[in-house]
């Protein structure tokens, strides 16, 4: 029987562990690799400087981002932890527990093996849908020096652009904020990482 919205915040609200909410189910959050948590780190870590003094604020993986319409009673919706989450101005909530935000302005993923097609597919497709204030919307690889770039035009469509190697910088122009790779990728050894097993033939 699936989780209603109302359900599930108070299931997580009482919950040690992070879970993501779709359409009604509940999903277990996979633990992160050593290279997963040094990049989600170095991002908060170079973000955040740049956005001092500024009326944009860098919010940990632990804020619910809620993209759906926000009916508690309803099954409808995505309730998710971005590895990285920018908003710009007044923080808008689901509820008075002010826990579940819905105007973000830029989200970051850093990719890995389990969650790669849904952060590419079916989540982004619910950001776009659901939270109009996202500007910008960037996909990291944990394996390689690749940074994915989706940010919104005037007229409600994307944009895409594909930043490889790390001299590369990647510009968020709704922040004003640029990362180089080289700094994204800090303490990084991508030779040390293990290596996908070839397929059986």
């Amino acid at each position: 029987m699936p989780y209603t919205v109302e359900e599930y915040l108070a299931l997580e609200r009482r919950s040690e562990e992070r879970h993501v909410y779709l359409d009604g189910q509940i999903s277990d959050m996979a633990g992160e690799s050593p290279e997963h948590g040094t990049i989600s780190v170095n991002l908060v870590r170079l973000v955040s400087t740049q956005l001092l003094d500024t009326p944009c604020r860098v919010l940990s993986k632990d804020m619910r981002v809620g993209s759906g319409p926000g009916r508690s009673k309803s099954t409808k919706g995505l309730y998710s932890y971005p590895d990285l989450l920018v908003v710009c101005g007044e923080m808008k909530f689901h509820d008075k527990h002010r826990d579940v935000l819905i105007n973000p302005t830029v989200i970051m993923e850093v990719l890995s093996k389990s969650t790669e097609a849904f952060d590419r597919g079916e989540k982004f497709q619910r950001f776009q849908t659901w939270n109009p204030t996202l500007m910008d919307y960037l996909l990291v690889s944990q394996t390689s020096p690749i940074i994915e770039h989706f940010e919104r035009q005037g007229d409600g469509g994307w944009s895409y652009h594909k930043y490889e190697g790390l001299e590369q910088t990647v510009r968020i122009d709704s922040i004003n904020c640029a990362l180089r790779l080289a700094e994204v990728y800090d303490r990084i050894d991508f030779g040390s990482q293990p290596q996908e097993e070839p397929p059986i033939s």
